[in-house]
Parts: structure tokens; sequence; C-alpha cells
């Protein structure tokens, strides 16, 4: 296999980022093309394909990993908040307890700011339940990923009847 290169050694831009192999663009190997045998020439590009690959899935990994620690660092502001407003709650509704209890009973008050709580509670847990049980599986990309290893699958050599590639969300089964 020809040496394999990291796109970090030629840009000089580390970033942060690890380390992702990649395919040389020129030959680095002493021979000339011609000189290598089909075997060797399909050995390469087989190596080759399976770097890119691995490069692709390392790329979409680190690019993934860097946007979460972002949302991770901003959501802590948020989480923040809602903690203030979590607690600064406790005094508004002993606030509105207050403030009925002008005009009716201080128990019936509390008691209605209380009842106005727990329905607000019950309504925005239905309003989650529902929410909640729309989430359905990711339907197109398991049939994208079905027809993936469908093109990938091996045909098999001349004696054995080759299945048909599925053009659509159908997958060839076999048993």
């Amino acid at each position: 296999m020809a040496h394999v290169t990291s796109a970090h050694d030629k840009n000089g831009n580390g970033a942060g980022l690890p380390r992702v192999p990649s395919i040389p663009l020129s030959d680095e190997t002493n021979g000339a093309a011609g000189e290598q045998s089909i075997g060797n020439l399909v050995k390469d590009a087989t190596s080759h394909l399976s770097t890119l690959v691995r490069a692709e899935v390392e790329l979409a990994k680190s690019e993934v990993a860097g946007e979460i620690k972002k949302a991770l660092k901003g959501s802590v502001w948020f989480i923040l908040a809602l903690v203030v407003l979590a607690y600064s709650s406790f005094f508004f509704f002993f606030f509105a307890a207050e403030l009925l209890d002008e005009w009716l009973p201080r128990w019936a008050a509390f008691l209605t700011v209380f009842g106005a709580m727990l329905v607000t509670a019950v309504f925005a847990a239905f309003l989650g339940y529902r929410k909640v049980k729309a989430i359905r599986a990711p339907k197109r990309t398991i049939e994208s990923m079905k027809d993936t290893a469908a093109v990938l699958r091996p045909r098999g050599g001349d004696d054995q009847e080759t299945a048909p590639v599925p053009v659509s969300g159908d997958a060839v089964r076999r048993s």
C-alpha cells in the first residue's frame, strides 16, 4: 500500500482537530504505473477506498463532536436561566395568592393558585406526551441503508443468477 498522509501534514493548519488520513494525490511509489500488476492496482484502489471511507467517517465524527461541544457550552446558559426562572416562579405564585387574598379567604386564594399550577402542569405533560408519542423511526434512512447494503452485497459468480439492484425503497431480501 502507498504511504497514507494526513491532511494536516500538508496544510499545517492543526486548529485543534484530530489527524485525518487522506489519499495521496500523486503516485508516491518509485516504480511507474505501467510496471504494476493488475492485482497490485486493485489492492491499492481497495486500500485507498478504505482510507477514503475511514477519513470521511473520522471527519464526520470530528465535526459532530465539535458542534456538540459548542451546543453544550451554550446550553449551560439556558439551563442557568431556567433554574433562576424556576426559583423566581415561587415568588410570582406567592404574589398571586396574596393578591387573591384581598377578595377570597387566604386558604381559598392559595388553593386557587395551586389548582392553576396543577392544571398547567397536567396540560404541559399532555402536550409533551403527544409529541413523544409522535416520534417514529427514520424510515428514509433505514430504506437508504437497505438500498446501500443491497448494492454492496456480492452478486455471485457466472453460474449463479444475479439479483437485480433495487431502484426504489424496496430492498432485496435473501433467505
